[in-house]
């Protein structure tokens, strides 16, 4: 629980904080060095802003799982978070790193993570059919 709860923590930060970023301070730059095509700063920009809203996404998810664990426990909410932790970081952080790098070859990878993404949901729909998680001061 507690792990899933930090992992939430940093995920959150980190979308917010480069939320911030490509709102503030990424427009400009993008704007100088794609002055050729505006279009291209402009989907760019977009792409940062998608991977932004992904990771605040599961960073939510992290922290439905960090407040399900004592109640579900099992393995199958383990794996969501883990799975929502890797998911988020190939899949945002493969589209950060193409905006900044502007190599269009790590879009290739971008899927592996929707996929680890996915595959969190899963094991967090798996996680309804483990048996309830003992509660302190329960008789069994």
């Amino acid at each position: 629980m507690r792990r899933a709860l930090l992992l939430a923590g940093v995920v959150g930060f980190l979308a917010v904080a480069l939320g911030a970023f490509g709102a503030h301070g990424l427009k400009p730059y993008l704007e100088s060095r794609h002055a050729d095509d505006p279009a291209r700063a402009a989907h760019l920009l977009e792409v940062w802003h998608t991977a932004c809203h992904y990771a605040l996404a599961h960073a939510l998810a992290l922290l439905a799982v960090a407040a399900l664990t004592p109640h579900l426990g099992g393995r199958a909410l383990s794996a969501a978070s883990w799975l929502f932790l890797a998911g988020t970081a190939v899949f945002s952080g493969t589209l950060w790193a193409l905006v900044l790098s502007d190599m269009s070859a790590l879009g290739a990878i971008t899927p592996l993570g929707g996929l680890l993404l996915l595959g969190g949901w899963i094991a967090c729909a798996l996680s309804a059919r483990s048996p309830a998680a003992p509660q302190p001061g329960a008789k069994p």
